[in-house]
């Protein structure tokens, strides 16, 4: 009672789009690894009835397993705290610090602050003297955050100047996409005429 269907229906979805093309490993953000494990006991129960079709997918965290919006939350387009490849650095601006460093001469305390944690990710070999100017007050907030920003644009700049060569060919993007949905479609329908043999249907 109360529990809406995409409860289950969402992680059954999900979970088709991995056995779909028998993938062995998926890499995905810390909070999405309850999903591998769903998936894991559907290939489970499936090649126990059926017999192996499916491998069982491994979650492969990235890096950054758990990465934090410009607010300190879960970095989300629906929250609205994203840093999209479009944006300028100086969206940085936003972002939230440390909230008890009232003032410039004031010490900071890296270890709770987001602009830390976005040097330690996207520049790591200034992290330690970022930290060590925080912590002294030779480095303010605001010095911090546009440093950052800058650091961010350096990490992105590769990406930035793909996305901008194929906007400058038209009809690129969807020659990629054209190509993968052929490649994709083909891997499922192998996908599902092994799994009708198993399950003697169709």
């Amino acid at each position: 009672e109360g529990l809406a269907y995409g409860h289950l229906g969402y992680p059954v979805l999900q979970a088709a789009d991995i056995l779909m093309y028998r993938a062995h490993a998926v890499p995905v953000g810390e909070d999405q690894l309850p999903h591998i494990e769903i998936t894991r006991e559907l290939v489970r129960k499936f090649n126990r009835l059926y017999g192996e079709v499916f491998p069982e997918p491994e979650g492969l965290l990235t890096k950054f397993a758990r990465f934090p919006g410009l607010d300190g939350r879960r970095m989300s387009k629906s929250l609205g705290n994203t840093i999209d490849l479009a944006d300028s650095p100086g969206k940085i601006m936003t972002a939230f610090t440390d909230p008890e460093r009232k003032r410039r001469s004031d010490p900071g305390r890296p270890e709770v602050c987001l602009i830390y944690t976005y040097w330690t990710k996207f520049a790591p070999a200034e992290a330690a003297a970022v930290y060590e100017e925080c912590t002294t007050a030779k480095r303010g907030c605001v010095e911090c955050k546009r440093g950052a920003g800058a650091a961010i644009a350096k990490f992105l700049a590769p990406l930035r100047e793909k996305r901008r060569a194929l906007e400058a060919t038209p009809g690129a993007v969807d020659e990629i996409m054209a190509d993968g949905d052929a490649r994709a479609r083909a891997a499922a329908q192998e996908t599902m005429s092994l799994v009708r043999e198993k399950m003697h249907i169709g």
